[in-house]
């Protein structure tokens, strides 16, 4: 279950990214955005995979992307956001890498030792993509007042969304307890500490959200998430069963 919930993290957030194709502010950043979306697929296809295989059912990745409903996924909510302003996709990716490459060093450290490899590689190239998302804050943060004014808004619309990806619920905690996959919710901490000196850095305010999100993990989605799948999943369902 851990394992498909990172998958589909992973899925949804490349699938958003994707929709910055030929939308993005310049020709570098839509070439930029379109291989962090791909390392991204990339992820959720393997993990994915495994997960079909552990589950017994025998659904292989592409089933799982394009066969459920949207109610069936179970990613965190912070990734099906819709891209908005480009300052918004920028504090999303920073939430997010900030969160995904210490938990992928973690799991770099797994006793499988297949899963362990996947982590240190995941972990590596989402390094680039915080690095990425970094270098884009600290840029509008301290470049004009209306760049500002926008980056810090887009913090204050993702931060409360960033709970969730610490959350540590029954399976995650069964989990971490028998040493199997490591649990999030320790890295909350290193996390708080790594944004906001990037935050610091670029000049801005870390955001203090009054509520915090939650249900992603339970298949609760937000209102824009239905036609983000229906547009994952049109090829396939136009196609069944179709190959190239």
């Amino acid at each position: 279950m851990q394992l498909r919930r990172l998958g589909d993290d992973a899925l949804v957030l490349g699938q958003r990214l994707c929709q910055w194709l030929t939308r993005a502010p310049t020709i570098e950043e839509d070439l930029a955005l379109s291989n962090i979306a791909l390392d991204l697929i990339g992820h959720a296809r393997t993990l994915l995979a495994w997960s079909g295989r552990l589950d017994g059912s025998g659904r292989n990745e592409d089933d799982l992307a394009f066969t459920r409903s949207d109610r069936e996924f179970t990613n965190a909510l912070l990734t099906e956001l819709p891209n908005g302003d480009f300052a918004v996709t920028v504090a999303r990716q920073l939430v997010y890498t900030h969160y995904a490459v210490p938990y992928y060093e973690a799991l770099a450290g797994c006793a499988d030792a297949e899963l362990a490899g996947f982590g240190a590689r995941a972990a590596k190239e989402v390094a680039f993509h915080r690095l990425h998302a970094e270098n884009w804050t600290v840029r509008l943060g301290l470049g004009t007042g209306e760049s500002a004014r926008r980056m810090q808004a887009g913090l204050e619309r993702v931060w409360p969304y960033a709970a969730e990806l610490f959350e540590e619920d029954e399976v995650v905690g069964r989990l971490a307890g028998a040493g199997v996959l490591p649990s999030p919710a320790p890295l909350r901490a290193v996390w708080q500490e790594r944004v906001a000196e990037v935050v610091g850095r670029a000049g801005l305010a870390v955001p203090a959200p009054r509520w915090v999100a939650r249900g992603g993990r339970a298949g609760l989605h937000s209102e824009e998430f239905g036609p983000l799948v229906a547009e994952m999943q049109s090829v396939h369902r136009q196609f069944p069963g179709g190959t190239w």
